[in-house]
């Protein structure tokens, strides 16, 4: 463990203090639920793009986005999710953002109020609520902890460092300044914060270019042989030779049809559904441009946003790339070694080998582990037949041959314990790496300080989101409809603590390698709602015809049709999975409006506060970021 420096500690401290503090003082005034919840909608476009991004990039992205960058079977092609989150921006602030705030609506399920009907209102609330508390929460609290957790020693002031404790410091730290100010402090706190994680970010990646043409100035004098060993490149490689080497195994953004993480068909259909969820659809998201001053403001907020979110590959992914390159040894010593990972497994293995018959448990295993234990793994294996009084199939790979042989286990074996899948490597822990090993005393503070603030100021975001979401669309509107101003910010806050507990007491289990990484699991579970979300609003906006049951329908059948390929079909990849509860969804409402078109004509409100005109150099902007986006897949095709 490395152990913080007074100095570190100091940078960190006057980081949040300043942070904490400009938030509070620039929402001081606040005295209603628009002030409280949407900034008084006079948030400016500078404020918005910045807090766009605050909000989303996390630890999410620095921890498990850089986890599956390091992996040989992804490499770059994760970094799909931020160049079509910049397409997908450049659309929103043409096409949703101008409807959603001509309606004047404080939270996005209050659109299908006025589109559908009060109970489609209601069913999304829940359904964003459930998954914010459960899912989104939990993963960015875990994250940070994650991030956080290689930096510390064991014992603190003699409180232990663990995933629990930071679980816990993450989450109450962003609920102090949330509750305290609304989204007024998030968005001037997300200023600071948005500048300083893309300079910490920057910071890493130029020392991680740094270490991989000079390995041997960070690493000792037998790095630059070992890496380059790796690379396959001559001991006299450049810069330049080493990263094309890279680029050549790792840096590509097409994967073969059979990846069950981002297939090229995903790119067709797949991936723009979550992207349209979370980008156009999302509250927490949503939600600054719901408090812009105008449209005009909404737009270059959006715009400036996206052309943002093509940096950040560059500060996230190419690092944890570079990452795996340098510290492979040490991912594959923390996977065997960690008690999150392997180590509990492998001691229940050891204890349970001498009588496997009678040991009533089966251990899976990924290709790294494979790869890097055949000899362990063929033991696990062959454990796992004893177990199973089965014959070992024929195959290739031993992961392969066991996946096949574990396959339907938990139907066929109710009563036995499927242990944790052992991994070969600690993906997740490929950028804090960089922070540990690439970073200076002093600069190691000011790194961490703007990796914390971008999970606080996520956290804060979501839990903004989530006491908005419960105060307007289930309180206000089932148990309340008279409150006062005063009583909605009260409840508001009150949902801050009741998050916060719920994710911290869920963050420490995503590390059980089951959830293939948390990036992927907050991936996974989302495609329980945001297909059936994103069919819904594309009817209610554009498919004027669409009776009003279709939203009530869609929310409803999206988390069953997703739920039957996840359990029935996990083989398929969970973007195509969405794509196909897109598509059957469609079908259905499609149906439903051809034989039973809505007859009466909607009328939606129109508020009149805002300033409705377009941005014009928005739109010639977001034209230039399209084809940027081209231009990149082009490199890196």
């Amino acid at each position: 463990m490395v152990e913080l420096s007074g100095l570190d500690l100091g940078i960190i401290l006057a980081f949040f203090i300043c942070v904490v503090s400009l938030g509070l003082y620039k929402s001081r005034k606040e005295k209603t639920s628009e002030d409280y919840f949407l900034a008084g909608r006079g948030l400016n476009w500078v404020l918005i793009g910045f807090s766009l991004i605050a909000a989303n990039i996390s630890a999410e992205q620095f921890v498990g986005m850089s986890g599956q960058a390091a992996k040989d079977s992804i490499g770059l092609a994760v970094a799909s999710y931020e160049w079509i989150a910049a397409v997908t921006l450049v659309v929103v602030a043409c096409f949703f953002l101008p409807k959603f705030l001509k309606s004047g609506i404080f939270t996005i399920p209050e659109y299908l109020e006025y589109r559908f009907n009060h109970q489609a209102r209601l069913v999304m609330s829940l359904l964003m609520v459930i998954i914010y508390a459960a899912v989104t929460i939990p993963t960015v609290i875990f994250l940070g902890a994650k991030a956080l957790e290689p930096l510390f020693q064991q014992e603190l002031f003699g409180i232990p460092i663990n995933i629990v404790t930071l679980s816990w410091f993450v989450g109450i730290l962003a609920g102090i300044y949330v509750a305290a100010g609304g989204l007024k402090a998030c968005a001037w706190a997300d200023l600071i914060q948005g500048s300083a994680l893309i300079i910490g970010g920057a910071i890493i990646m130029v020392l991680a270019f740094m270490a991989l043409d000079k390995p041997a100035n960070f690493e000792g004098t037998n790095a630059a042989a070992t890496i380059n060993s790796s690379l396959g490149v001559e001991q006299t490689a450049t810069l330049g030779e080493k990263f094309m080497a890279l680029k050549e195994s790792k840096m590509h953004m097409v994967l073969p049809r059979a990846s069950t993480f981002l297939p090229w068909t995903a790119l067709l259909i797949g991936i723009w559904i979550p992207n349209f969820y979370y980008w156009g659809l999302n509250q927490y998201i949503m939600q600054r441009t719901l408090g812009a001053h105008s449209l005009r403001d909404g737009q270059r907020g959006v715009v400036f946003a996206a052309f943002l979110k093509l940096i950040i590959p560059f500060v996230v992914c190419i690092p944890g790339i570079i990452a795996f390159t340098l510290y492979n040894q040490k991912m594959q010593d923390n996977a065997m070694n960690l008690e999150t990972l392997n180590k509990p497994a492998l001691e229940a293995f050891q204890q349970a080998k001498t009588d496997p018959e009678g040991a009533k448990m089966v251990i899976p295993f990924d290709s790294d582990f494979a790869n890097l234990k055949p000899e362990l793994a063929g033991q696990i294996l062959s454990f796992n037949a004893a177990a199973l009084g089965k014959e070992i199939p024929s195959g290739q790979y031993l992961n392969a041959i066991n996946g096949q042989l574990l396959k339907g286990v938990k139907k066929t074996h109710p009563d036995f314990d499927v242990k944790q899948e052992l991994v070969g490597y600690d993906y997740d822990g490929a950028f804090p790496m960089l922070i540990r090993y690439l970073t200076p005393k002093g600069l190691r503070g000011f790194v961490l300080a703007a990796l914390m603030g971008a999970v606080i100021s996520s956290l804060a975001s979501m839990l903004n989101a989530t006491s908005t979401i419960f105060t307007m669309d289930i309180f206000r509107e089932w148990f309340n409809k008279n409150a006062s101003q005063k009583t909605l910010i009260w409840i508001g806050r009150s949902c801050i603590p009741i998050a916060v507990v719920t994710g911290c007491l869920i963050a420490p289990v995503l590390a059980s390698p089951k959830f293939k990484g948390a990036f992927a699991f907050i991936q996974e579970f989302q495609g329980f709602i945001s297909p059936g979300i994103l069919t819904i609003f594309l009817f209610g906006l554009f498919v004027k015809k669409a009776p009003r049951i279709c939203g009530v329908l869609g929310l409803v059948l999206s988390p069953v049709i997703y739920g039957i390929l996840f359990f029935g079909f996990g083989d398929i990849a969970f973007l195509n999975r969405m794509a196909i509860t897109v598509g059957v969804i469609a079908l259905i409402l499609a149906i439903i409006t051809f034989i039973n078109p809505l007859k009466e004509k909607i009328t939606l409100p129109e508020q009149k506060k805002i300033e409705l005109r377009w941005s014009k150099g928005s739109v010639y902007f977001g034209i230039f970021v399209i084809i940027l986006t081209v231009i990149l897949y082009g490199i890196f095709w």
